[in-house]
């Protein structure tokens, strides 16, 4: 969104600000784009896969339907009997007659925050296919690879550094493409389909990016909650203020005696599900089982479209009384938006809908990046890196408003690691690269002519 200086600025503070905004969202923009780039062609394929796994896994997720039903526990039993050496740990009971049973198991040789899953039929117990699944949505393997490819390129702990770096400087780029834009001359800020060349470019570039900023602040916000550094910072500020996501109590209420505990009558999975649908947990649900004596079945809801479904609820194994629960509207403000905006990030909030939004924001954004390297080659670099706008802008910034930018910086650095961290490096290289400029203009015009 780089534009062109107008005739008859006025001095105020923009436009001592300009220079400097244009300078960083020059460099920002040919630098960390590639990073861009490629997270949003593969936010585009991520956001395609919710139907392609409905197609190529309809065998594990799918069953005709059919008056009969086989006990839930007796799902649970065939599935553990398929994988005696896992470790049992949750079942989804089958939300529709159309679909199956997931029954969840960790293991040792998995990565973490992957699981493996039996998909059993409902209706006959039969075990329909094992797949490995990822995440709190159990992602099969198709989402689950695309998923690490968006997020690491497949390249583990220093993959997600690529990730976070784009989302730490997209709304860098997109504030400042969005104030160069307005900055403009209201007659040139519509796009343009003549003449050919820069300008051109330059305004499908500048209104096009225009447009899509408030999506683009949006994936850049909920993509840092659960970045690395900055994520770990925004679970601190969290963790302080209480804005946590609650969870219920998994421990018993009172203590069961060891006659109690010595008979053990549990009352299965079958009259959970009973006792939690009875409470109002009507959406697709989770049950984890009482892992000992002193402990409940947890049962939660898993409906991540709208309206969202999330509550949760603890059941005494033995009574099938409610110990303890949590209602989704009772959730603070902050941990509200939390789930909605991750679950709006990965297209599953409003279904389809949000799919088409999130594609074309990417493809909105890839066509905003594609034309402004554009621009940038049709400068015409020869040597070096072309012809980026002067530097040294800063020093003709008001005093107040350029200690306030510092202070803003370092506290926006803090709290965005990455962000902080390859600007301060940006910093440095660009005043080595200045002193070196200057020193040969300096030697030039000491050598004697010949």
């Amino acid at each position: 969104m780089v534009d062109k200086a107008g005739p008859g600025v006025r001095h105020t503070p923009w436009a001592a600000l300009r220079p400097l905004v244009l300078r960083l969202h020059f460099f920002a923009g040919v630098l960390v784009a590639p990073f861009v780039l490629i997270t949003a062609i593969t936010g585009l394929l991520y956001v395609l896969t919710p139907q392609l796994e409905q197609s190529i896994y309809r065998q594990q997720l799918h069953v005709p339907a059919t008056a009969a039903q086989a006990p839930l526990s007796t799902q649970v039993n065939v599935a553990r009997n398929a994988l005696p050496e896992a470790e049992f740990k949750a079942v989804r009971p089958a939300a529709t007659s159309t679909d199956t049973t997931q029954v969840i198991f960790t293991a040792e040789e998995l990565p973490e925050s992957y699981y493996r899953t039996v998909f059993v039929d409902p209706h006959d117990a039969e075990i329909r296919g094992v797949l490995d699944t990822y995440g709190s949505d159990q992602a099969l393997p198709l989402r689950a690879w695309v998923s690490e490819l968006h997020r690491g390129l497949h390249l583990g702990d220093l993959g997600r550094v690529y990730s976070e770096l784009a989302a730490s400087w997209l709304w860098v780029v997109v504030l400042g493409g969005i104030a160069l834009w307005s900055g403009r001359r209201r007659a040139t800020r519509a796009p343009r389909m003549q003449p050919p060349g820069r300008t051109r470019v330059s305004s499908w570039h500048g209104v096009t990016g225009a447009s899509i900023g408030v999506g683009l602040l949006f994936l850049s916000a909920t993509g840092l909650t659960w970045s690395t550094f900055a994520g770990d910072n925004v679970g601190k500020l969290r963790e302080t203020l209480s804005w946590e996501t609650p969870a219920v109590a998994e421990g018993l209420p009172m203590r069961v005696s060891f006659e109690q505990s010595s008979r053990r009558i549990d009352i299965g999975y079958d009259r959970v599900r009973q006792v939690a649908t009875h409470h109002g947990l009507t959406g697709p649900l989770e049950i984890t089982p009482a892992e000992h004596t002193g402990a409940a079945y947890i049962v939660r809801e898993t409906g991540r479209s709208w309206p969202t479904q999330q509550d949760s609820v603890a059941i005494h194994p033995m009574t099938g009384q409610i110990t303890d629960s949590v209602r989704f509207a009772d959730y603070p403000l902050v941990a509200k938006l939390s789930r909605w905006g991750v679950d709006a990030h990965m297209g599953l909030l409003f279904g389809w809908p949000n799919q088409i939004a999130l594609a074309a924001l990417m493809i909105s954004a890839i066509c905003v990046i594609l034309w402004g390297y554009r621009m940038w080659w049709l400068r015409r670099p020869t040597r070096g890196f072309g012809n980026p706008p002067a530097r040294g802008a800063w020093r003709r910034l008001p005093i107040p408003l350029l200690l306030g930018g510092v202070l803003v910086t370092i506290g926006v650095g803090c709290a965005v690691p990455l962000l902080g961290i390859s600007l301060l490096a940006f910093l440095c290289v660009d005043a080595l690269l200045g002193m070196r400029a200057t020193a040969a203009s300096e030697g030039g015009a000491r050598r004697p002519a010949g």
